[in-house]
């Protein structure tokens, strides 16, 4: 189908939605449900977890957070959370014993709602229980009885009891339905589900928008520091997702006063860039990339546009040399799908930073690089070097994908293309229901208990490893009734993160400016923009983080 092109469907730099600023991001979950009340309080202190968990909606707001006493634990881990609301954001925190115990000896973390999730008590799941029966992607099913026989793992099952029979989460390869892999695994396992990663490393996939807010708004519970995994044994050498979920000593690895630090200073380097100096840089990038194809009638949007254009506008900012800026987008793309070379690629990029702190140290200019370099923070140059890795990594390939994935739609959809000719949709209101929909980053390796816990009505050991199900809670039926329904004006989507490792302010502008000019540049310069392949001929990715199309072959009227 020909889309409508003109740029008057209504993204203008005006128009744009902003990015969600802390305040802006709680007001929105409270808007939503996703914040519930505070639980009731037992005598003798401390919290228990309410009988009749309250189901989100659209209209019920949440009571006032109380002032926790000294000594209850669950308001001091909520205090800990960055919008001030994790203790809100589930049940409760509490000791608990084993069966049989003596003395208390976990706690217990709110949201603790099992697979019965409204209005319906607690769920308790002992270690001892037995794991609920699987999902199993085909190919899948039996195998893990022989994992459990494997040579140097016969304490699996008694290590990780509820993974014993789980499943390899899958990527997005041709045939996988994630969503529906996600939803039928949220039926049978409730909000959190026991998985496996490659090479069937044990890891908990959070599925419940309610709990990924909580244990990502309560650092005093799970944190960012990969040190304290319990699985470290079980990886093999050469293992692919290491330079995913290795520790790095940067800004996303740190926790606290020492990450609070570090986060300011990119915040504010990053703010120096006003959302119209982005805008230009981003609509000079996207008409040199569309003169290179403008002529021939045909393109391949993902590796001619959507991929290099957040790269070359990156680079500008931070002063990067633009010399092979596709290499820098090819190495960057595969620091987060954690793939092969993915280590390679990470050497390359340090390299490359590394060459730019050190001439900025002695010529300073006035890109983001020279800034940081000068910030109070007085950073030094491993810290600065670490740390624009870690923000380009999270900001590149989602950019990209983001464009990627707001244009297939937009080329795909028939609702889509209606709504915006009719100017019911803007631009920037479509690529605000992409993030819903089909987010760039689908799962993150995201934190490590501190203790045991229980979360989503299971057993979390200290040192086990969380993902967070970013795409799965999106579509939670707990805070999104009607995920195929519009989202226009509902910002309270998890694309962005959320507690104090969500993505800053700036950064998430940048993204929001870089994507949206993209697609309203490309709309605006190419007429009877059309797919060129069938849609189901479309392939993603076969990565287990990200939701990216290999490529989107398009077909216009030459210029």
């Amino acid at each position: 189908m020909t889309h409508p092109h003109p740029r008057q469907l209504g993204a203008c730099a005006s128009g744009m939605p902003r990015a969600l600023g802390a305040a802006r991001q709680y007001g929105a979950l409270r808007q939503y449900g996703a914040i519930c009340p505070q639980p009731a309080t037992r005598r003798g202190g401390g919290t228990a977890a309410p009988d009749a968990p309250t189901t989100p909606t659209p209209t019920r707001a949440p009571a006032p957070p109380r002032t926790p006493s000294p000594g209850n634990a669950a308001g001091s881990a909520g205090a800990a959370g960055a919008a001030g609301t994790a203790g809100a954001a589930g049940s409760a925190v509490r000791p608990a014993t084993r069966p049989g115990a003596g003395a208390p000896s976990r706690q217990v973390a709110g949201p603790a709602a099992g697979p019965s999730m409204a209005r319906s008590p607690a769920l308790s799941l002992p270690p001892s229980a037995p794991p609920v029966p699987p999902v199993a992607p085909p190919g899948e099913e039996g195998r893990g009885r022989e994992r459990a026989q494997t040579p140097g793992r016969s304490d699996f099952g008694e290590r990780w009891p509820a993974h014993g029979a789980a499943v390899r989460l899958p990527g997005g390869g041709p045939g996988n339905d994630l969503a529906g892999f996600y939803r039928r695994l949220r039926d049978q396992q409730g909000p959190v589900a026991p998985v496996l990663l490659e090479a069937d490393i044990p890891a908990w996939l959070v599925l419940g928008y309610r709990e990924v807010v909580y244990v990502a708004g309560t650092p005093a519970l799970f944190g960012r520091d990969c040190r304290i995994w319990n699985a470290w044994d079980l990886v093999p050498a050469g293992w692919p997702l290491q330079s995913v979920v290795g520790q790095r000593p940067s800004l996303r690895s740190l926790d606290g006063p020492a990450h609070t630090r570090r986060l300011e200073a990119i915040g504010d380097v990053l703010g120096m860039f006003e959302p119209h100096e982005l805008r230009a840089r981003a609509t000079r990038g996207a008409d040199t990339l569309i003169d290179a194809v403008a002529g021939t009638g045909r393109a391949e949007l993902i590796t001619q546009y959507a991929g290099p254009l957040p790269a070359m506008v990156t680079a500008g900012i931070w002063g990067l040399p633009d010399s092979d800026l596709t290499g820098l987008a090819r190495d960057l793309t595969l620091l987060v799908s954690g793939g092969t070379g993915s280590r390679d690629a990470r050497r390359h990029v340090h390299a490359m930073l590394m060459r730019v702190v050190r001439r900025r140290r002695s010529q300073p200019t006035d890109d983001a690089v020279s800034a940081l370099i000068s910030h109070p923070a007085d950073l030094g140059d491993d810290e600065i070097v670490e740390d624009v890795m870690a923000t380009l990594i999270a900001g590149h390939a989602p950019t990209a994908d983001w464009i990627g994935n707001t244009l297939r739609l937009m080329l795909t959809d028939d609702r889509f293309a209606v709504d915006l000719s009719g100017g019911r949709l803007s631009i920037g209101s479509a690529m605000a229901e992409v993030l819903w929909a089909d987010p760039p980053i689908q799962n993150l390796v995201a934190r490590w208990a501190r203790r045991d816990v229980r979360l989503g009505g299971r057993w979390i050991r200290a040192g086990d490893l969380l993902l967070f199900g970013l795409s799965a809670a999106n579509a939670d039926p707990r805070a999104r009734p009607q995920p195929s329904g519009r989202a226009a004006g509902n910002n309270a989507h998890l694309a962005f993160g959320h507690g104090e490792h969500r993505c800053p302010f700036p950064a998430q502008m940048a993204a929001e400016t870089i994507a949206t000019t993209a697609v309203e540049v490309l709309l605006d310069r190419l007429p009877g923009l059309e797919l060129a392949v069938e849609p189901a001929a479309l392939q993603w990715r076969p990565s287990v983080w990200v939701r990216s199309l290999a490529a989107l072959p398009v077909r216009f009227t030459p210029l």
